[in-house]
Parts: C-alpha cells; sequence; structure tokens
C-alpha cells in the first residue's frame, strides 16, 4: 500500500467531498455535488462507518470487524485509492474552521493534495495590471476577498502569476507584457472583465502561445476594423463603449480570481490554454483553444513558410483511406475533422464558424464557413456573388461539413501574409527560370486591347489585367516543377490571394487541400482538368453525350432527383471529357414546374479518375449552389450576369446545354478507369498524361506552419481556366482535335457569355 495517494499514513477516510451513506443488504452510497456513487459490497458496508477521516490505518485495522482480515482491509483500501474515492490526510492542524475545511475539500476534489494546494496559494504573489479604464481599485479589492495575497512586484521580482485586465485583447501594450514576462520566464492571466460577453484567459506562458500569437488571429476577424484604424492612421483597436453591470463585474472578477487560485494552487487543465468566454445575456459560456504559431515573430521562427517554399516538392506513396462520395483521400472525413476542428473559432480561430445553408432542402448539404478571401477581387464568380464565405458539398453532412472547413483553411493558407518567399525581379532579368505569365493567364491581345469596355460591362470575375510588362521590378515566387525536376519563378501575385504586384492577379485554379501532400495535389491537379474541359465545352458551345443517370444505380442519385422534382426541377449530366482522358461531368438543373418562363438554370462540375466519384462530385456541386437559386432575394445578389442567366437562359437558346442527340448516353461502363490503392500512382499517371501533350506540372506548397493542413496551388501552364480568356491554344486546338468541331471557332463567335460559377 504504498502507492501514490494509497492509504499508507495519516488518516484514513473518504475524500472530503464525499458523504457515505449505507443501505445494509444493497450497498454504500457515496455522494458528492456531481452525483452519486453506489459500491455493492458487504464487505465495504462494515468498514464504511470507519472511514471518515478520523483514523490512522493501525486504528482503523484495530477496530474493524473480526470478520475483516487485515489483508482484505488493504485490499479493499487499494481499491478505492486507485478510484480516487479514499485518500489520507494529517491530522486537522488546530484552529482549522469551517472554512477552512471547505477550502481543503475543494482542492482535494480538484485532485490536488489540500494542504499544499491551500499552502500555496496563501503564500504566492499575484501582481496586478489594469489597462483602459478598467477599475484597478475595484479588482485589487476583490482578488485579495478571493483569497489572493496581490503585491506590488514585476515579474522580476518573484511574483507567481500577473494578472491583467483589460478591455480590448489587442490593446497594444499588452505585446510589451507579453515580452517582459516572456523574458523573465513567468506567467501572467489575462482577463476582460467588462462587456455583454465576459474573457478570461488564457494563461501565456514561456512555453506555450504568445500574445501575439492571438493578436494574429483576433486581426484575422477584425478585418474592417482594421481598414478602418489604418485609413485614419491609427494603431491599436478602434475605441467602443462597453456595457457594464456591477454585478457582471463582480461575477467576472471573482472568475479571474478563481482562475489565479487555481493556477497558484498548481492545478492545470486544457482550458487554461485557451480564452473562455462568457456571454452575459444567456450565461452560455465557451472555450476556444489558442495554440502556438510556429512561425510568429515573437516566438517562433518568422523564416518558416519561407523556408518550406524554397523546398523540393516530394511525393511519397500514399495509400488511400477513404473511398467516399467526395474522392479517394488519405484519412476518412471524421479523422480530419478531429484534427482541425480548433481551427474553428471567432476568437483564436481561422474560421469563425460552420453552418449549414438553410435556404434549400437539408438533402442538399450546402454548408458555409467563414469569409472567402479568394473574392475579394470578385474571383470566384457566382461563389463571390452569392455566398461571401467558402462552401462545402458532399453526399453526407459530414462530409459538406469538412469540405467547409478544407476549403476555408485553403483559402486562408492561399492568402498573402507577408513572410511568403520572393525573389525581386523582372520576367526579362530572371532568365529561364521564369515562367512567362502570359502561359497562365491566357488572355488574347484582343482582349488587353478591348479591356477598359470589357472590364466596364463585366464583373470582376471576368477582369481583364494590364498587359504583363516584362521590363518592370517584382516578386517572384519558386514553383516546383514536377516534370523538370527544378524550381521555376512565377509572379507571387499569381499565386497568393491578395499578394502586391502589377499586371497580374491571383484566382483559386488549383488551390486544393487535403489530409496529405499527395491528396491535395491530386485534388489540384483534377480541379485544373475539370475547369479545362469545362472551358473547351462552353465558349465553343458543343453539344455532349449525355450521361445516364440509372446506369449508375446510385440510391443517392435517385433521392436526389426526387428533391429536385419536389422543387419542380429537373436534373441531367452531360459529359465533358476531353483529350486528357480524365472523366469530367457537368450537373444541370432547370425549373420545369408550370406558370413560369424563367428556367433558373444551374450547373455543377466534377472530375475524377472514377467516373462514379466524377459524377458524384458533379451533383454534389449542384446541390452547393441550388441555395442562392431558390432564395427568395435571389435576383438580389448583385451581380448582373448571373442574374442576366437565371432570367433569360433556356434549354432553347442556349441548347449546348442539353445531351447531343443521336449519340447514346454514357454508363460508368463507358469510361476507361484502372483503379489504384495509392494516390502517388494516380498523380503519376495524370502527370504522363500530360507531359505527352507537352506540359508541365508545377507545384506550390502553400501548407502554413500554424494550420497543419497540407494545401498546395497547381499550376499547368497551357491548360484553361473557365474565366472569359481567348488566347490561341487548346480552346481552339482541342475541339477540332476531337472531331467536335470542323475547324475552330472564330473569336468573334465564341459564347459571349462568360462563365460564372
Amino acid at each position: 500500500m504504498h502507492t501514490p495517494g494509497s492509504p499508507a499514513a495519516g488518516l484514513v477516510g473518504f475524500k472530503r467531498n464525499l458523504r457515505a451513506e449505507v443501505v445494509a443488504g444493497e450497498a454504500t452510497y457515496l455522494f458528492s455535488e456531481r452525483g452519486v456513487t453506489a459500491l455493492r459490497s458487504a464487505e465495504l458496508e462494515a468498514l464504511t462507518p470507519l472511514l471518515d477521516g478520523t483514523r490512522d490505518l493501525p486504528t482503523l485495522l484495530d477496530e474493524a470487524p473480526d470478520s475483516l482480515a487485515p489483508e482484505r482491509i488493504g485490499s479493499l483500501m487499494q481499491h478505492l485509492a486507485k478510484a480516487g474515492l479514499v485518500t489520507v490526510r494529517p491530522p486537522t492542524a488546530p484552529g482549522t474552521d469551517q472554512a477552512d475545511e471547505k477550502v481543503l475539500t475543494y482542492w482535494e476534489s480538484a485532485g490536488l493534495d489540500p494542504q499544499e494546494a491551500a499552502a500555496r496559494t496563501a503564500s504566492g504573489e499575484v501582481a496586478l495590471i489594469t489597462l483602459g479604464g478598467i477599475d484597478g481599485a475595484q479588482a485589487l479589492t476583490t482578488l485579495r476577498a478571493g483569497g489572493l495575497t496581490v503585491a506590488n512586484k514585476g515579474p522580476d521580482d518573484g511574483t507567481a502569476l500577473t494578472v491583467v485586465l483589460c478591455p480590448d485583447y489587442l490593446s497594444p501594450r499588452l505585446g510589451e507584457i507579453d515580452s517582459v514576462h516572456r523574458a523573465a520566464g513567468r506567467p501572467w492571466l489575462l482577463a476582460r472583465p467588462s462587456g455583454t460577453q465576459l474573457w478570461i484567459g488564457p494563461v501565456f506562458t514561456p512555453d506555450g502561445a504568445c500574445w501575439h500569437c492571438l493578436a494574429h488571429r483576433l486581426w484575422s476577424h477584425r478585418q474592417a476594423e482594421a481598414h478602418v484604424q489604418a485609413t485614419l492612421g491609427r494603431t491599436g483597436p478602434a475605441e467602443r463603449t462597453m456595457a457594464e453591470l456591477p454585478a457582471s463585474t463582480t461575477m467576472a472578477l471573482g472568475l479571474v480570481a478563481l482562475e489565479a487560485s487555481k493556477w497558484l494552487a498548481g492545478y492545470r487543465y486544457p482550458g487554461q490554454s485557451c480564452v473562455w468566454t462568457l456571454d452575459g445575456f444567456d450565461l452560455t459560456g465557451t472555450r476556444h483553444e489558442l495554440r502556438r504559431r510556429p512561425q510568429c515573430s515573437a516566438c517562433g521562427d518568422p523564416g518558416l513558410v519561407a523556408a518550406a517554399v524554397r523546398r523540393p516538392v516530394r511525393l511519397g506513396s500514399r495509400q488511400k483511406a477513404c473511398y467516399s462520395g467526395g474522392g479517394h483521400r488519405a484519412a476518412a472525413p471524421d479523422k480530419t475533422m478531429a484534427a482541425y476542428q480548433h481551427l474553428i473559432s471567432p476568437i483564436t480561430g481561422v474560421v469563425t464558424g460552420i453552418h449549414r445553408d438553410t435556404r434549400g432542402p437539408a438533402f442538399f448539404n450546402s454548408f458555409l464557413a467563414g469569409s472567402n478571401p479568394s473574392t475579394g477581387g470578385g474571383l470566384d464568380g457566382l461563389r463571390a456573388a452569392l455566398r461571401a464565405c467558402n462552401g462545402g458539398k458532399g453526399v453526407t453532412a459530414e462530409h459538406a461539413e469538412v469540405s467547409a472547413l478544407c476549403e476555408a483553411l485553403e483559402r486562408h493558407s492561399g492568402t498573402w501574409h507577408g513572410d511568403e518567399y520572393q525573389v525581386r525581379g523582372s520576367y526579362a532579368s530572371l532568365g529561364d527560370a521564369a515562367l512567362h505569365p502570359g502561359a497562365c493567364l491566357l488572355y488574347d491581345d484582343r482582349q488587353y486591347a478591348d479591356r477598359v469596355r470589357w472590364n466596364a460591362s463585366h464583373s470582376a470575375l471576368q477582369y481583364v489585367c494590364d498587359p504583363f510588362d516584362e521590363q518592370v521590378e517584382m516578386g517572384w515566387t519558386p514553383i516546383w516543377s514536377l516534370t523538370e525536376g527544378r524550381q521555376r519563378l512565377l509572379p507571387t501575385a499569381m499565386l497568393y490571394f491578395g499578394a502586391p504586384g502589377i499586371g497580374v492577379r491571383a484566382d483559386s485554379n488549383g488551390n486544393a487541400a487535403g489530409s496529405s501532400l499527395e491528396d491535395a495535389v491530386l485534388q489540384g491537379v483534377l480541379e485544373l482538368i475539370e475547369r479545362d474541359a469545362v472551358a473547351l465545352w462552353w465558349y465553343n458551345r458543343t453539344p455532349q453525350p449525355g450521361i445516364d443517370l440509372d446506369a449508375f444505380a446510385d440510391p443517392w442519385i435517385e433521392e436526389l432527383r426526387e428533391v429536385h422534382a419536389g422543387l419542380g426541377r429537373a436534373v441531367w449530366a452531360i459529359d465533358l471529357t476531353a483529350d486528357l482522358g480524365v472523366p469530367v461531368i457537368a450537373a444541370l438543373s432547370r425549373r420545369v414546374d408550370a406558370g413560369t418562363d424563367t428556367q433558373e438554370i444551374m450547373l455543377g462540375f466534377g472530375a475524377h479518375l472514377d467516373p462514379k466519384v466524377a459524377l458524384r462530385r458533379a451533383l454534389t456541386e449542384l446541390n452547393q449552389m441550388m441555395p442562392s437559386v431558390l432564395a427568395e432575394n435571389r435576383y438580389g445578389c448583385g451581380d448582373g450576369e448571373i442574374i442576366d442567366w437565371w432570367r433569360g437562359a433556356t434549354t432553347e437558346n442556349q441548347p449546348y446545354l442539353m445531351p447531343a442527340v443521336d449519340v447514346p448516353a454514357k454508363g460508368p461502363a463507358d469510361f476507361e478507369y484502372q483503379p489504384r490503392t495509392d494516390l502517388r500512382e494516380d498523380i503519376e499517371f495524370l502527370h504522363n498524361r500530360l507531359r505527352a501533350d507537352g506540359m508541365q506540372l508545377l507545384v506550390l506548397d502553400q501548407t502554413r506552419p500554424d494550420i497543419g493542413l497540407p494545401v498546395v496551388k497547381v499550376v499547368v501552364p497551357g491548360l484553361r481556366g473557365f474565366w472569359a480568356r481567348y488566347a490561341p491554344g487548346r480552346l481552339f486546338d482541342v475541339p477540332v482535335r476531337l472531331g467536335r468541331l470542323v475547324e475552330p471557332t472564330p473569336y468573334e463567335e465564341l459564347n459571349p457569355i462568360p462563365m460564372f460559377l
């Protein structure tokens, strides 16, 4: 009986927070404020009256019933100690009153040695700092009333903890306070005791996240405020009028005193590294986990992102672990959510929250997550106009939630933060390492010449940049060529949303996230192939074979058609697969209910090596977009091109939307598909297809150390995005090569309606 917590010396008894009652012949019941524990043992029933904490072990053995052998008593006590029900305590000190006993009971309930915890709180000194109008006198009085010793000392003078109270967690002085405490190796507790929402924590420690890690997250959720402050020439947070009640402030300061007491006592729990918020109206408490940012300029290595960009991209063997409707992945959706859900928080997260889009049936599984940085320039069309959030889609709600989270993290990781590696120079000065942006932008010279008129009459999605100047110096970022096995250079502004640059802009084409690097690269390549195939079809307006939905024998597809039919809509799909041989499918839905002249046609696209997955992807994207066209204010979305499409486009005036006549519809057996179990093998297959057509595959690893989710930007110069980019090349040549057209479509006869999805 010498294991930790076992009764080996002192007074033996049930823990102070447990009161025992015996129901003879039934059980011993232990009552606490958290519930009741029943122990069924006739031997324990006989022993229970002696476990009141007034006997040491020899006395307990001496007074125990003769029917209980000492060995049996020892075994019982060992089991009770292991279960955390009994403990050993020293004799009650002279002068101990009921209040002291309650304190000891509290610390014992926390799993601490109560005497040691009480001694630490009594001897530990706390420093207090108040900022921005917080009532220091009231705070001092409350902390002392809570049993704390508040000393007028700094971290270098031996205080065990500093309590810092402020009206805003972005107060500039907090950076200095953090630096001083980190240098001194001392912890400090931050709290906001005013306002309708109280904030407490975290306790900042030298080996944990620093205040700058937290401030980075907070500013990312206050971009409008940052803009106003910068425009007005101010720094720090904007001033606010804080609501306050005496009761709420008193409560908040009491909770701060409680947290400080627990820290001094030695009680540790995960919530101490979190920001805990309490809504003063409905008393809802929420914990927001804060993790250290490895690339933090104050507590980490700010060169991590730049170093990662400069390394070659090496793909390894990666077995597929999930064959869901969203694709073949290295991890199942629940695993991915568990790994990254700490990033969902309006305070410490990257994603403020995830919620279902309720404008359509629940079957659509359309989820929205946070804000979408890629829409700042209107580069995501329908997504920019109809949802300034990141979107998620899936066959199940779980798939869709994870999809929304991953897209939000993907866009965050692909946004310019300022710590990315750059090479300064002009295209003319960088030699053969630089790739000409025109090979990726793919504007026709006539578009440049007409750009003023075009940009004035089209959405920002279809914006035509100024002609690229090969002599202008700008930032260039290395991007690894898997084809050539070396770094190439592209303008940074083409690769990161919001990066400074002249004559080039980033878009989301080829941005992808995955549960592994290989997963992300595969998704990025498939997206490029999908959008290329869409552009070949859309701008040339060639009729394509239909998809026989019945041939796929998928019950989920049957349910989808029933749901759309219930909304007065018909669903169909067509095959867009182009010369690369990867199945690309367009799913469409239109109104067919009586009494309306508008068809409000919606589209969704999907690409995958497995045609069944490609079809599901197209249909889930169609579902993802559907709530927008079902919304009551759908004609007030602000994008005139989309509204014109909904109001005016029909299958009669846009016949290429319908399956080609006199061409058999395709089923899964009509596509070439060779199943593989390794994601790298799929990438190599696609890479070989691209290389055979004279194209190279480039990958930029955009994974952020503080996020962890693998994110890439995949670029294949020459492949078409589906925006209005009319340079010579595949857009005109491939339809002829595939036999869709006898001769290339004249520039003037390309589809006048730019793709808006």
